[in-house]
């Protein structure tokens, strides 16, 4: 089976796990336009072979001991730009996708990927255009439209008035502990809530030791 009369797209693999290398070898012999020249089994020894073969497009696993797919793209990527990365891995998770992404992957696969989708996206990596996987599109949407974290926009000296508000002091109180004026710790509590998007005290004392915005006080 082939799609072109040049010549073949060079490829290497890097997966830590014995027979997944062995099952690509098998799927590449099937197109004649792809030629696997190497394998890897860990992101270092990838990097070395890459610098000695320099393969046209490297099918990449996230999640290998020691090095981890994304960081091994990334170093990749910096050294070797000429060389294009797909990821391809079991995980579905919206955070490692955006990583590998970012690291300079330019598409990302899961293994139950059929074969003739997984050339389709050799040939794309090696001309340039991006590949996502149905799922892993979704995952990533998914994680991109999370809400931000609570507590995230808290200043230093919120987080402060709401440590003590979690200890149960009242705002006197906060205040002398803190040397302020109380209209001072008002102001300050007013924010918070306004911030965390509560209507009380308790109720940001709640959220904040929920989603571990201040840690529990022992």
């Amino acid at each position: 089976m082939t799609t072109s009369s040049s010549k073949p797209i060079r490829v290497m693999v890097v997966d830590d796990h014995a027979m997944v290398r062995r099952g690509l070898a098998t799927f590449l012999k099937i197109y004649d336009d792809l030629q696997l020249v190497g394998e890897a089994d860990t992101g270092a020894s990838a990097i070395q072979l890459c610098g000695e073969i320099l393969p046209d497009v490297i099918l990449m696993d996230m999640v290998m001991p020691d090095m981890d797919g994304a960081s091994t793209t990334h170093t990749l990527r910096r050294m070797f730009p000429q060389v294009q990365i797909l990821a391809l891995t079991s995980f579905k998770d919206g955070s490692l996708i955006k990583k590998a992404l970012e690291a300079g992957a330019i598409g990302y696969l899961i293994k139950d990927v059929s074969a003739d989708d997984l050339a389709r996206a050799i040939r794309a990596a090696h001309a340039g255009r991006a590949t996502l996987s149905p799922d892993a599109a979704q995952a990533l949407v998914e994680t991109e439209n999370q809400p931000p974290a609570p507590g995230l926009d808290l200043t230093e000296r919120e987080r402060e008035v709401l440590a003590l508000m979690i200890e149960g002091l009242n705002n006197t109180q906060i205040a002398g502990r803190l040397t302020v004026s109380p209209s001072t710790i008002k102001s300050h509590v007013s924010n918070i809530l306004a911030k965390l998007g509560v209507a009380s005290r308790t109720e940001a004392v709640t959220l904040a030791l929920r989603n571990g915005i201040i840690p529990s006080p022992r």
